[in-house]
């Protein structure tokens, strides 16, 4: 079983910037994709950021929702099983519940698909 723990909300003034933290464990084998979702109150859950791992050396590759695009940015920690997510420029739409999200194979060769609990962003006007 893998869990996924958040980190890092907060009440920020609109324009400011705050820096989200995403921890991944259990019995983990790889990490193919961790990603940043968000719900408003009264809306459907979508998708922020994520980073994908290309294998075989391949690098990363990150995708981003258009309402964050130049605002955010995601990365990896040291340790692949941690996801950060830079959000600066912080706009009152952007409140929400974030959560984090990981995808992948543990042990056993059981795929996973884990999400935290979620984190409060709140953005004042």
């Amino acid at each position: 079983q893998v869990q996924v723990v958040e980190s890092g909300g907060d009440l920020v003034q609109a324009g400011g910037s705050l820096r989200l933290s995403c921890a991944a464990s259990g019995n983990i084998v790889t990490i193919d994709r961790m990603g940043w979702h968000r719900q408003a109150p009264g809306k459907q859950r979508e998708l922020v950021a994520t980073i994908t791992d290309n294998g075989d050396d391949n690098g990363e590759s990150t995708h981003f929702a258009d309402p964050v695009k130049g605002r955010f940015a995601v990365s990896r920690g040291i340790r692949k099983n941690t996801l950060f997510l830079q959000m600066n420029n912080l706009k009152p739409e952007d409140t929400a519940v974030y959560y984090c999200n990981a995808v992948g194979t543990a042990g056993w060769n059981r795929k996973y698909d884990s999400w935290g609990q979620g984190t409060q962003v709140t953005v004042s006007s």
